[in-house]
Formats: C-alpha cells, sequence, structure tokens
C-alpha cells in the first residue's frame, strides 16, 4: 500500500472513531510504527488531525476544541433524549429534594425528562443555565432557583467568581453534570476554565453525582479537568466505554448505566 493509500485510510479512521492509535495503524497496514508517525506528520501539515501521545485525534477534537450550543443541539439528539430519561432512575419515583442541573444539551435532556413532575411539588431545581431555567420556568408550579453570574454566550450559561460562590454554598441531593470529555487518565474535562471551575464546584458541592454523556466523549481529554472519576457516583451513556475507560471507572467505583 502506497503512503498516500495509507493516509486515506487513516482520514477515514478518523472521519469515523475521532482517533488513531499507532500501534493499532501498524499492525492494520503491516508497517513499523515510524512509518505510521511518518504519515501521521504529513497528516497534521495538511490539517487533516492533530498528533497526540500514541496516536492522533481529529482536529475538531483539539482540547480547547468547543462547538456552538445551537450546532450541539443537533447532534446525538436521539441518544441524549435517552441519556435523560436514564438519567432520572437516580430520582426513583418518590424522591423529594433538590436537583443541581449543569449546563449543556444532555443536561437539557435531563430537564425535559424531569419536567413532568416539576408540577406536583418536592422538587427543587437549582441551575446557572440560562436555557435550562427558561424552559423550566413555564412548568406550572415549579420550584426553580437561577444562578447568577457573567453569562458565556457560547452555552449561555452563568459563570465566574459569584456563579461559584454561590454553587459552593449550596449541598443539592443529587447533581446531574455534562462534561465534554471523560477518561481513564485525565477524568472528566472541559474546554473552558470558567465552565471548569463552576462543574468543579457542582461536583464538589453535590451529595450524589450523576454525569450524562454520549459516546462521543468517552476518552476525550480537553483542556481543563473539573473532577476525578473517583468524584462521580453514576455515568449514563448512550454505549459501553472502551476497556481502558471502562477498567479506571470500575476503579473509581463509579455505576455505569447504558441508556
Amino acid at each position: 500500500m502506497y503512503a498516500m493509500e495509507r493516509q486515506e485510510a487513516i482520514e477515514r479512521q478518523l472521519a469515523t472513531d475521532g482517533r488513531v492509535s499507532v500501534v493499532e495503524l501498524a499492525d492494520r497496514f503491516e508497517v513499523t510504527t515510524e512509518t505510521v508517525r511518518r504519515d501521521l506528520a504529513q497528516l497534521e501539515l495538511s490539517g487533516a488531525l492533530r498528533r497526540v501521545h500514541g496516536g492522533a485525534v481529529k482536529t475538531e477534537r483539539a482540547s480547547t476544541s468547543e462547538r456552538p450550543l445551537t450546532e450541539r443541539l443537533q447532534r446525538h439528539s436521539a441518544a441524549k433524549s435517552a441519556i435523560g430519561d436514564r438519567a432520572l432512575d437516580a430520582l426513583g419515583d418518590d424522591f423529594r429534594g433538590s436537583v443541581f442541573l449543569d449546563a449543556g444539551t444532555t443536561t437539557a435532556a435531563v430537564a425535559t425528562a424531569l419536567s413532568p413532575r416539576l408540577g406536583a411539588g418536592g422538587i427543587e431545581v437549582v441551575t446557572h443555565a440560562l436555557t435550562l431555567a427558561h424552559a423550566l420556568a413555564s412548568v406550572p408550579n415549579a420550584a426553580l432557583t437561577l444562578i447568577g453570574g457573567r453569562v458565556r454566550g457560547l452555552t449561555a450559561a452563568a459563570v465566574g467568581a459569584d456563579t461559584v460562590r454561590a454553587i459552593e454554598g449550596m449541598r443539592a441531593d443529587v447533581a446531574f453534570v455534562g462534561t465534554n470529555g471523560v477518561s481513564a487518565g485525565f477524568g472528566l474535562s472541559t474546554p473552558d476554565p470558567d465552565e471548569a471551575a463552576v462543574k468543579r464546584a457542582i461536583v464538589t458541592s453535590a451529595r450524589r453525582v450523576v454525569v450524562v454523556a454520549d459516546a462521543e466523549k468517552h476518552d476525550r481529554e480537553l483542556l481543563v479537568g473539573f473532577a476525578p472519576l473517583s468524584a462521580i457516583d453514576v455515568l449514563v451513556t448512550d454505549a459501553t466505554p472502551g476497556p481502558e475507560l471502562a477498567a479506571a471507572l470500575a476503579d473509581a467505583d463509579v455505576e455505569v448505566w447504558i441508556a
């Protein structure tokens, strides 16, 4: 196989899987790892990928990349809806208490699933996400607290020192937290330091932490880590994590629920 053919095959695998491994590619193409690294270097120069330790990822998976909220709402919507429904098992039928909803499109699916239960009373919802608060405010008799702060336009969420301070003064019974990446070595991560500070405060303050993340987030490592795997209780996702991540979650005593 010529170098151009290998590189085209690597690009196709990246489009499907989002990342490639040097060792796996060497086995697949029956070439040396040095040959694969040269292929990856050439593809990086063309902007097709970004090299990382042991392999490469798509350029859009860089540690600071983040899609706008409007675009993320259209991605994996069915999976996110299923995750939102499954995540409510963390509350049970007779739950009474406080729920913190993190900003994000998957937590928005949790909010959608939760909204029919809010009118009956007994559940206090807290959020710093403007879009979630706006949607839940239309539910008659819903008990809702919106935490303010500087609004980050990309996620329509309040961030900053005042937001973090307000969250630190709370103790929600259950927090549903979104993440841009969940990996064995780095835990939970997100591209923006201000978002990370808010998420860290949510995780630290809640009695129980339920992370909701579709399979696209598996094995991703973004710029800022905000919680180790040991800080969460449940991961609700739409596909079984790979062997390395699954082992790390088991070691951290995290329950994995597949929607």
